[in-house]
């Protein structure tokens, strides 16, 4: 099984720190961020792992190396756009999609996407397997009942299929969030044009409305460091794991 990290963006929300230091290699409960995320890709079975990096990417494979500390194999995409303006300027990125697009010839007929500030603990395999289960899908995406409460939510399931996915709105009807984990087909990736700038809610949003995204639901809320508030709570959580 394959897991895609998106670990490129600026984190803007954790800035100064993110100025010098990429997002994957804060500190979490005394150990670099990626450290925990590589660990729980491996322990949910996967063996192959391609890490998207762009700003400030070099510390990240630096430290992650080739996996094979954690059990993975790693490999690497590197997001080198670049800016059209001044070159001390951060890079242009892709955006999320056409950062996937980019690492095409990497990419396994099915594989996993997971964003690097993103801690979740449910079993990372369960999107993916279902996938390969289905021929009556493209993509399998985690969500969580979320009601607004730790993020605006933007999902409408039934609990297998996302009805609706739609970021940004603020209808009561989307109580259900994008859990930060994605199953999708290579053809999905590929179908996008090279060299562009493309999301993956953009795609998400596409799978949806053509009935063509199935759903399955985590239980327990999700983590993520990509603000102080969220860095905090998740050291919290592990060192809570760690003492019991």
């Amino acid at each position: 099984m394959q897991a895609i990290v998106l670990a490129g963006g600026l984190a803007t929300r954790m800035r100064p720190r993110t100025l010098t230091v990429p997002k994957s290699m804060l500190e979490v409960c005394g150990r670099p961020f990626v450290d925990w995320q590589l660990e729980r890709l491996a322990a949910c079975g996967y063996r192959r792992v391609t890490m998207c990096v762009g700003f400030l990417g070099e510390p990240i494979r630096e430290h992650v190396g080739d996996g094979s500390r954690f059990g993975l194999e790693v490999d690497w995409s590197v997001d080198e756009r670049v800016p059209p303006s001044h070159p001390s300027a951060p890079p242009t990125l892709l955006g999320t999609a056409g950062a996937i697009r980019s690492a095409l010839d990497r990419l396994e007929d099915t594989f996993l996407v997971t964003y690097g500030d993103s801690f979740l603990p449910f079993d990372y395999a369960e999107p993916l397997i279902l996938l390969d289960r289905c021929d009556d899908c493209d993509g399998v995406m985690a969500v969580y009942r979320n009601a607004g409460q730790w993020d605006t939510s933007n999902v409408i399931t039934d609990g297998s299929w996302v009805l609706r996915y739609e970021k940004g709105q603020h209808d009561e009807a989307f109580d259900h969030i994008d859990y930060g984990a994605t199953a999708l087909r290579r053809d999905v990736i590929a179908a996008i044009p090279p060299g562009q700038r493309h999301g993956l809610d953009a795609v998400q949003h596409d799978l949806a409305a053509r009935k063509r995204l199935r759903a399955v639901v985590a239980r327990d809320r999700f983590f993520e460091i990509g603000s102080p508030e969220g860095l905090d709570e998740l050291d919290r959580h592990l060192r809570t794991g760690l003492m019991s």
